[in-house]
């Protein structure tokens, strides 16, 4: 996929030292991320397209691409969906 997740304004990942994981946070709401979640986070830079972070993680983590894909693009679309990540489409170099 062409489109580039980034982390809107105001969202941003925390280390919560309480409970010892990574939290999503947002306006008015904390999302506590496990690890595939804190994975797929730590490869959103707004820079790299879906398709870029299924391939880094299928690589770093010796994984099928195709089960990857899915469960990435699942993931952010749900963010997405709750206000917690942006999506820009790539812009062609020329």
């Amino acid at each position: 996929m062409t489109r580039v997740p980034s982390l809107p304004r105001g969202v941003r990942i925390h280390d919560d030292r309480v409970r010892g994981v990574p939290v999503l946070l947002g306006p008015e709401r904390a999302l506590i991320l496990d690890d595939i979640g804190a994975a797929i986070l730590a490869e959103v830079d707004g820079a790299r397209t879906i398709d870029s972070i299924t391939d880094r993680l299928a690589a770093l983590y010796n994984a099928p691409r195709d089960e990857i894909a899915g469960d990435v693009l699942a993931f952010l679309d749900d963010l997405q969906v709750q206000r917690l990540l942006d999506y820009a489409p790539v812009t062609p170099h020329g």
